[in-house]
């Protein structure tokens, strides 16, 4: 973690924000945590456009579409509009042109974010197996209920394309952790006994492929609080990722993390983009982080200097 520069060669030393043209911001437990503000998210963000880094906001969440998201972001005073919003209901669309064409009917589990992307793509959306789908796109909603679970289960089990925004198994909420779209596909998943025929949202590329197209960006970075999301997505696209405290992800599950699911930089929330972030320097048998070291001494590890936060 890094903390205010304490050393002159610190304070010469460019910002994390710096080497990053895009910052393509998770919302949920990065920005915002239900309807209140992330703190120091507002000001961070303030400071990175300022500086001409474009923000762009990468979401799971298919409950509503980019409008509304940015519409909320607003009154939690980050500026931002529809365009700045990337969802994965936009990201399944594009996905779900690879299985049946424009114009076709698409059964929607979810809420208006799907129903919004499939309208701006020239899909139809209908709400019911009778209304002859040719296809199942299934993403989050606060409203779903036992019916609509039920009413994607009929269909899917008809042998239909079954895309899904996002596998997200848990969402952060101001009372707690929360079932997320991942649960309520896998729902319909072990019901029937087959898996979606395709995932758009993060750890999945389509998501942050569309974000960053959007932004034509060349040094992004993915900034999350999901290992198994938000870095694991950023990994598969070969972009680098920061992870932030403020939402799901423990210190101890940020340690037992697998390869893939291992985050380039660390912060405790967004202020770290506003520091010179520290040189850390790995060889075969340690790794050093300001004046913290760890190096493997015969069968044993050795950490040196481990309260010294100095970068």
């Amino acid at each position: 973690m890094t903390t205010s520069p304490a050393s002159g060669e610190a304070h010469h030393r460019p910002l994390l924000l710096d080497q990053f043209d895009a910052l393509l911001f998770d919302l949920d437990g990065v920005v915002y945590v239900g309807p209140a503000a992330v703190p120091h998210a507002a000001e961070v963000i303030d400071v990175a456009r300022a500086a001409g880094v474009r923000c762009v906001y990468v979401t799971n969440n298919a409950a509503r579409p980019p409008e509304a998201v940015a519409a909320h972001l607003t009154e939690l005073e980050v500026h931002a509009t529809a365009a700045d919003v990337v969802t994965s209901p936009q990201a399944a669309v594009s996905v779900l042109g690879h299985y049946v064409p424009a114009g076709a009917k698409v059964l929607v589990i979810g809420g208006a974010g799907i129903e919004d992307a499939l309208t701006q793509r020239g899909y139809v959306p209908v709400h019911s197996l009778d209304d002859g789908p040719d296809a199942v796109m299934q993403g989050y909603s606060p409203d779903l209920t036992w019916r609509h679970i039920a009413e994607a289960t009929y269909a899917v089990r008809t042998g239909l394309p079954w895309i899904a925004t996002n596998p997200d198994l848990t969402i952060p909420t101001p009372r707690g952790v929360a079932p997320g779209n991942g649960a309520l596909v896998g729902i319909v998943a072990s019901t029937v006994g087959r898996l979606p025929d395709a995932v758009a949202g993060k750890p999945e590329p389509p998501l942050l492929r569309e974000a960053i197209a959007r932004t034509g960006a060349a040094t992004p970075l993915m900034i999350g609080d999901r290992l198994d999301t938000d870095i694991a997505a950023g990994t598969r696209v070969g972009v680098p990722t920061l992870l932030v405290f403020t939402g799901v992800t423990s210190f101890a599950e940020l340690v037992a993390a697998i390869p893939e699911e291992r985050p380039d930089y660390l912060g405790y929330d967004l202020r770290v983009l506003l520091t010179p972030y520290p040189v850390i320097q790995v060889g075969d048998d340690f790794a050093r982080c300001g004046s913290a070291e760890v190096r493997r001494e015969g069968g044993q590890i050795v950490l040196s200097d481990p309260t010294v936060d100095d970068p």
